[in-house]
This record gives structure tokens, sequence and C-alpha cells, in this order.
């Protein structure tokens, strides 16, 4: 998966959809139901963090890859999304991208 300019954006749409998986399905429950507001402070902040870096290799492989906005749009879109990242990456692997 590393390997190409299309794995490594899936690799990361991979942890930043995950990142926000955790914080809405775990990190947000401990927050509100068992009174950790911590959880959401710490996952919180690494979701951020995540979703920067998942903008910039956006940015890297639309330059890499010369993607249509269609791509890019729905890249961004998709980190909005609980599984969004999943559906694209379905997506991608059955586009002209996929090797």
């Amino acid at each position: 998966m590393w390997k190409t300019d299309i794995g490594r954006f899936r690799l990361m749409g991979f942890i930043e959809g995950a990142s926000l998986l955790i914080l809405l399905f775990i990190a947000m429950p401990l927050k509100y139901i068992a009174d950790i507001p911590e959880a959401v402070s710490i996952v919180g902040a690494l979701h951020g963090f995540f979703f920067i870096l998942y903008l910039l290799v956006i940015a890297y492989t639309t330059i890499k890859v010369r993607w249509a906005f269609k791509w890019i749009f729905g890249s961004v879109l998709v980190a909005f999304v609980p599984f969004g990242n999943m559906i694209l990456d379905n997506r991608l692997k059955k586009s002209r991208f996929a090797s």
C-alpha cells in the first residue's frame, strides 16, 4: 500500500477515518456517559493532527496524480462523514488510479 501515491493516500484516509470513528464512538460516549472529558481532549487532538496530515496528503496526491476536481472535493467531503473514507477507498480501488 505504501508503494504508490494512491496507496499512501488510501492509508492516510484509513488512519484519518479510523480516528474520526474512535472520536465519535468511543471518546464522545466516554465524555458524556462516563464523565471522562480527557478522552475527547486526547483523541480530538490526535484526530486534528491526522486530519491536517490527510489534507496535506490530498494536496500531494493531487499534484502527483493530477486528480480531477471531483476526486479532490470527494476526498475532503468524506473526511466529515463517518465511514466516508471507506466508501472513497472502495471507489478508488475500482477507478483507473488503482494499480
